[in-house]
């Protein structure tokens, strides 16, 4: 299997691997279709380990890989990565303020970004759809490293972050589609949104992909920014939410476990 991926074209990698992380977005989605809603236990725990899993990715296949390119590339080792690592939460930030988005179990009145009259479904879409624009770069980014032939970046590795990506994204697409589905849409446009909103990590995967192709020497700086970006949407956004009702200690040891998961599968593949 990776024998023949490695012989696709890099962004093509980056293409199918985002499509295999929308895929799984859209099996948790169609969890929808069943008779009976999943507890809000569940749904805080499912997000508990998605923010385990990103946590982990954002270290071990995005950070040390940077550290360890900054290095081979001449670079003082900690600067590229500590660059782009802040600037990848400055732009996760940035589109925090402008794009309108709510948060799952907010009110109406606490949209954040651009005010706008959009429905409060639309509103929670977009909030995920920010969510997944740093995973999509991550794993567009770390195809785009393989290509540039340094030893810190493997296709095993690269591998490894999309399935990591791919298993946290199920439980988004459960955590997107229920509530839709509870604030009284239909059970297709439930799905159809619960499923679109994993469709920007296909975009955002394929323009990593082409970022670092293009201008290799900023492949620390790449890797570090979607760390940094993944980083800012689990401490501003995924945590919180698993915080807000009584299930903060499950969804915290959730976390852990796809810390774990996530970590088992980077060094075991990687």
């Amino acid at each position: 299997m990776l024998s023949g991926l490695a012989e696709l074209h890099p962004i093509l990698q980056a293409f199918l691997a985002t499509c295999f992380t929308w895929g799984v977005t859209s099996l948790g989605a169609s969890a929808v279709f069943l008779a009976r809603q999943p507890s809000r236990k569940l749904l805080d725990g499912m997000l508990g380990f998605a923010a385990g899993v990103m946590i982990a990715a954002s270290y071990w296949s995005l950070l040390a890989p940077s550290i360890a390119m900054a290095e081979e590339m001449g670079y003082i080792a900690w600067l590229p990565p500590a660059i782009g690592f802040l600037a990848g939460g400055v732009f996760l930030r940035g589109l925090d303020m402008i794009l309108p988005h709510l948060h799952r179990g907010l009110p109406r009145s606490k949209a954040e970004g651009i005010k706008t009259e959009l429905p409060r479904s639309t509103l929670f879409v977009l909030a995920v759809t920010l969510h997944n624009i740093p995973e999509g770069l991550a794993v567009g980014v770390a195809f785009g490293a393989v290509a540039a032939g340094l030893p810190a970046a493997t296709m095993a590795a690269a591998v490894a972050l999309a399935l990591g990506i791919g298993l946290q994204n199920f439980p988004e697409g459960v955590a997107v589609s229920m509530p839709l589905r509870r604030d009284g849409l239909s059970v297709g446009k439930s799905f159809w949104y619960g499923q679109l909103s994993g469709f920007v990590e296909v975009v955002a995967g394929v323009f990593g992909a082409a970022l670092v192709l293009i201008a290799r020497p900023i492949l620390p700086y790449a890797l570090a920014f979607a760390a940094g970006a993944m980083i800012f949407v689990v401490i501003e956004e995924v945590i919180p939410e698993t915080q807000q009702g009584e299930n903060g200690d499950f969804a915290t040891l959730c976390a852990m476990l796809g810390f774990v998961v996530m970590m088992s599968l980077d060094v075991g593949l990687g």
